[in-house]
């Protein structure tokens, strides 16, 4: 059985054979990948050695100590947190053994085709519409907030494939080639200036069956694999001390003795110790992780991390005053991942809006919370045994 010691043992003999310092990224990368010590708990030539998940930790504090490249997993992070484990779940031995390498290097950047602009929050109800063609589907709609899509050289999608079925059960799951000429991308305009996410638009986009993940009708069942670990990945993050919002404010408290007030001491004490208990409660939440799947318990973490980041940057601003409405670039970017931390004050305030509504909003996740954790009786659904055709849109 793989231990610490043997992890110790191999990452030494990947150093040996590829020393970080004459060794391309790239390839240090793969040869990691082909080592087994990519994600150590995931199967033998997928990455992984079929170690527990708690021995990753070994490895990653012995390459970062060799001064190894990473796969630079913020630029990668839906393919990591939402792509990869549903592809391992659900995806056959060639899906896996195609889509699994590339994705974990960083050579393949993913995206997520679930939201619509007629089926947000009630992600069940979309209308985006898959039919059967012999050995592929054609899938026509428009999916929206679609963050990272211009960069993205794959997709996970949720398609509707028999809309006479209630809507939780007639959708299937697919990957999706973003290079298909029926794949239309546009930027979305954001508060912040910036166009990190987009609409997409499907027409007469080809799927061979051979890349749908999970049985037919049973799309609903592989995206809460995704959603779940999605919310995990957005707000159960490994993060040091006064990481992510709470540091830049502390820092600016700390330095700049001048901008202080009683009434902002106290609040900042109060969401210092929130960020604190935020911090802990995700270490118990990825020690529970090692013994499975995550749970609903990602939905509460998710719930506060976007009320403290919110909460955090409106004290920031305060705090700075006139100052803290700036940031340095108003214009149209694209940029290919989210920066919290390396940008201004008025940044993060805008920036931190959408925290609320990705990755699950607020009130959906509040159900979730009080369903599945609490136990608290459901909220009535009179549409749940209705055909999707004949629900009121």
């Amino acid at each position: 059985m793989t231990d610490a010691a043997d992890l110790r043992t191999r990452v030494a003999d990947l150093l040996a054979a590829h020393p970080p310092a004459t060794t391309g990224r790239a390839e240090f990368l793969r040869a990691r990948f082909d080592a087994g010590l990519a994600w150590v708990h995931y199967p033998q030539a997928l990455g992984g050695l079929g170690a527990p998940r708690s021995l990753q930790a070994v490895v990653d504090a012995e390459l970062a100590a060799a001064g190894a490249p990473d796969n630079d997993p913020r630029r990668i992070g839906i393919g990591l947190g939402m792509a990869a484990p549903t592809l391992l779940q659900y995806g056959s031995d060639e899906v896996r053994s195609r889509f699994l390498p590339p994705l974990w290097v960083g050579d393949e950047v993913w995206c997520q085709l679930f939201s619509e602009p007629g089926a947000g929050s009630d992600l069940a109800a979309l209308g985006t519409r898959a039919v059967r063609d012999g050995d592929d589907w054609i899938v026509n709609g428009q999916k929206v907030w679609t963050s990272s899509a211009h960069v993205a050289r794959w997709a996970i999608l949720i398609a509707r494939t028999d809309p006479d079925l209630p809507k939780h059960r007639g959708i299937t799951y697919f990957v999706c080639d973003m290079t298909d000429p029926g794949v239309e991308v546009r930027p979305l305009r954001q508060i912040t200036g910036e166009a990190e996410f987009n609409e997409v638009f499907l027409t007469d986009v080809r799927i061979p069956d051979a890349h749908r993940l999970g049985a037919v009708g049973e799309g609903w069942k592989v995206a809460q694999t995704t959603l779940m670990n999605e919310r995990v990945s957005i707000g159960g993050s490994r993060i040091p001390r006064e990481g992510g919002m709470i540091g830049p404010v502390s820092r600016t408290w700390r330095e700049r003795p001048e901008l202080r007030t009683h009434d902002l001491h106290q609040r900042l004490l109060t969401l210092w110790v929130e960020a604190e208990v935020a911090r802990l409660a995700g270490e118990r939440l990825r020690q529970q992780l090692v013994a499975g799947q995550p749970g609903p318990e990602g939905s509460a973490m998710k719930l506060a991390f976007a009320r403290l980041n919110q909460e955090i940057s409106g004290l920031e601003v305060e705090l700075l005053g006139e100052e803290g409405l700036l940031y340095d670039d108003w214009t149209l970017r694209r940029p290919e991942l989210v920066d919290f931390t390396g940008r201004e004050a008025g940044y993060r305030y805008l920036r931190s809006k959408g925290n609320s509504i990705e990755g699950g909003t607020t009130e959906v996740l509040l159900n979730i919370v009080a369903e599945r954790v609490l136990g608290l009786p459901a909220e009535p659904r009179n549409d749940k045994d209705i055909a999707w055709k004949d629900l009121a849109r």
